[in-house]
């Protein structure tokens, strides 16, 4: 059995809940050999990873089947943000591809109340801001996109009663990582989580429908994202 390598370049956002442990043990259940590591520090950038000795040593210590990268939550949703953004993206998946390893966008999610003073004050705007600062990049790099952000707007919109966020409006519910680890089995292995046993905790009925707008969403955009 091929065993497939990811390394998470991220903050706060992957570490909580321990995003790549979970994304492991949900592979696991689909009988998938996956091995993960990450490098996150409390609100990192890309470009503190692309500066960073500690990011660059895991990045050459093995090879790596993907490398997801993760930007500071606020960063994608402002034209300033983005410049600072992407020469860092450029720089990284430049090194990934010379590694022999597929870059993957992790398109994060938008706080529960917007970014007041920003430009994008809802959630709304604030996400539609996010999925353009990373569409943007990916288009100009062909990089596939992980839609978590996206797959979570759908969440929140369908299915309402569960609670994607911390009580902060900004990280992620067990249900949320949960979810972002769906998305993240159907962008790698480009096959629906649908049925897998793992469900951190959650309620049957809970990971049942995480699994399904996962499954569902990014098979949906993988022609029209480009998502592999």
């Amino acid at each position: 059995m091929t065993c497939v390598r990811v390394l998470f370049l991220g903050n706060s956002y992957t570490y909580v809940n321990d995003l790549p442990g979970t994304f492991a043990r949900l592979a696991s259940s689909g009988d998938r050999a996956v091995e993960v590591a990450m490098v996150a520090n409390g609100g990192e950038t890309l470009a503190q990873h692309s500066a960073s000795s500690d990011s660059m040593n895991k990045l050459g210590s093995q090879g790596w089947s993907f490398v997801v990268l993760q930007e500071q939550s606020e960063t994608p949703a402002t034209p300033a943000g983005r410049s600072y953004m992407y020469p860092a993206v450029r720089a990284l998946t430049g090194r990934i591809q010379a590694g022999g390893a597929t870059p993957l966008f992790f398109m994060t999610w938008a706080h529960r109340d917007g970014l007041p003073g920003s430009g994008t004050p809802s959630y709304e705007s604030m996400q539609l801001a996010i999925n353009d600062g990373y569409q943007g990049i990916a288009r100009e790099l062909g990089v596939a996109v992980a839609p978590v952000g996206y797959t979570w707007s759908v969440v929140r919109k369908e299915h309402s009663e569960i609670s994607l966020w911390q009580d902060d409006g900004s990280h992620p519910s067990t249900a949320g990582t949960y979810l972002a680890a769906c998305v993240f089995y159907a962008a790698v292995f480009r096959h629906s989580p649908e049925g897998l046993t793992f469900e951190d905790g959650l309620p049957d009925t809970q990971a049942r429908v995480l699994q399904s707008e996962a499954g569902h969403t990014v098979l949906d955009l993988q022609a029209q994202w480009g998502l592999r």
